[in-house]
């Protein structure tokens, strides 16, 4: 059997590559007969990394010809598998991570985690069983609760995937990497996933990499960046189709609160959505006293806090939702909202109704807890369905509740309220809003189409 290692380490000069986008560095050597190269953006970085692993073979030691780097960087990685650095990572990651970011995290590092098996799963092993064990008991800090063992069936699981988990060291082989790209971008049922999915898993994953960098369980992050990687596009700005007209949202809010069972509790929650643009977890996190309701006129809301639900198995608290500071503001920031009268109205006899207190939640949920999503995007899928044609309901106008939020930002840049304002009330930067709805800001059209007509009439004619 012929030896992993080897002292025969070749070096040769920084090539400089010559590309549409700038130029890329390649450091080059050569373990034996194996050649190995490495492509770094500066040339600094190129000629650092070339430094060390020069510095390594003066000191004699030893490389390991598969993957091209002295014996001793390789180590770690070598004797620690991947199942217990993904344990150590979401133990180190969990405390200062929010209710989604754990639960998203856990749904990357299991999609990994299969894809980094050494064997194929055992036919006795249900796969769903087998990505719900990794996602809710080795993934999430339910694993160390005392009182909520992990169930027998489960550990069975979790003992045969760490046991059959590949090294770290195999981060280092090009077909493995890409096996775990391609997991990474693929739904359980074979279809390619969504772009904003794929963007999310890629930021997860490069997080998990820095961090096996930073202590040592690899030299590099071995995922692909820049043109080695084929991420679908995200679209940055909404679709113009998912918006909602004035008629269509007068007659699902006269549907809904035509309803025999709250529906006025519900009408008054999606016309919040629709005339303020709250999120749905702002909304849902309202009290009766952060809203200024006079007689006649305008009111406000005072914004103080979300509670985005995540499941009881993400939050410290072991409940559904989690509460949170309000979205890309400083802890403790608040933001005014105005009221339309029309709303105010609505609030005021919904109140009345349901002897609601200054203490209590604007929109209670049946017990009196917080109104769970499930809940409202039932009553909204019926809703639409009931409301729309046929032909609507298979287009995106309004498939989503969050689409009530888009379709009052919109209506509020398009009568022309001044884009920082909208940005302040809606909780934006105004960068952001603009690249949001830039799709969706008709803007002065008719004037625009006037003038190029004016214009057209002046031009000469052509016989």
């Amino acid at each position: 059997m012929r030896d992993a290692s080897s002292l025969d380490v070749r070096f040769y000069p920084i090539e400089t590559n010559e590309r549409a986008k700038g130029k890329s560095y390649t450091v080059r050597w050569k373990v034996a007969r194996k050649k190995h190269s490495k492509t770094y953006k500066k040339y600094a970085v190129a000629d650092d990394e070339r430094s060390k692993i020069m510095a390594a073979h003066r000191k004699r030691e030893p490389f390991d010809i598969e993957t091209g780097v002295p014996v001793a960087w390789a180590a770690k990685a070598a004797d620690t598998n991947w199942f217990d650095f993904a344990v150590e990572y979401v133990d180190w990651k969990w405390p200062s991570a929010s209710g989604n970011s754990r639960k998203n995290m856990a749904k990357a590092l299991t999609a990994t985690t299969i894809a980094l098996l050494r064997k194929p799963v055992p036919e006795q092993f249900d796969p769903v069983q087998v990505r719900r064990a990794l996602r809710e008991y080795t993934f999430s800090n339910r694993r160390n609760d005392p009182d909520k063992p992990v169930p027998e069936d489960m550990r069975t699981i979790l003992v045969w995937v760490k046991r059959n988990s590949s090294p770290m060291s195999a981060w280092e082989r090009t077909e493995i990497v890409d096996k775990v790209v391609a997991a990474l971008g693929t739904r359980l049922d074979g279809k390619a996933a969504a772009a904003s999915s794929v963007k999310r898993n890629d930021r997860i994953m490069n997080l998990v990499m820095t961090y096996a960098v930073r202590h040592g369980y690899l030299q590099r992050d071995p995922l692909p960046k820049g043109r080695n990687r084929t991420s679908p596009k995200v679209a940055e700005s909404v679709d113009k189709r998912r918006l909602l007209s004035r008629d269509h949202v007068a007659a699902m809010l006269d549907w809904i609160g035509g309803r025999p069972r709250r529906g006025s509790l519900y009408r008054a929650f999606f016309a919040t959505l629709y005339y303020a643009g709250l999120r749905p977890e702002e909304a849902v996190a309202l009290r009766v006293g952060d809203a200024t309701l006079p007689e006649t006129g305008w009111g406000q809301f005072l914004v103080h806090e979300a509670q985005p639900e995540v499941g009881s198995q993400w939050t410290d608290t072991r409940t559904v939702h989690e509460r949170r500071w309000l979205k890309g503001r400083d802890e403790g920031d608040t933001r005014v909202v105005p009221i339309r009268p029309v709303l105010v109205r609505m609030l005021h006899a919904m109140i009345k109704e349901y002897k609601l207190g200054e203490a209590d939640l604007l929109f209670p949920g049946e017990k009196g807890g917080m109104l769970a999503g499930s809940v409202f995007r039932r009553v909204w899928v019926k809703a639409r369905e009931a409301v729309l044609s046929e032909r609507e309901q298979k287009t995106p106008t309004g498939k989503r509740v969050y689409d009530l939020r888009h379709t009052c930002l919109t209506t509020w840049l398009n009568r022309g309220t001044p884009p920082a304002q909208v940005a302040e009330w809606a909780g934006n930067s105004v960068q952001v809003l603009l690249s949001t709805y830039a799709r969706c800001i008709d803007g002065d059209v008719v004037g625009i189409l006037k003038n190029l007509e004016d214009d057209e009439d002046r031009q000469p004619v052509v016989a």
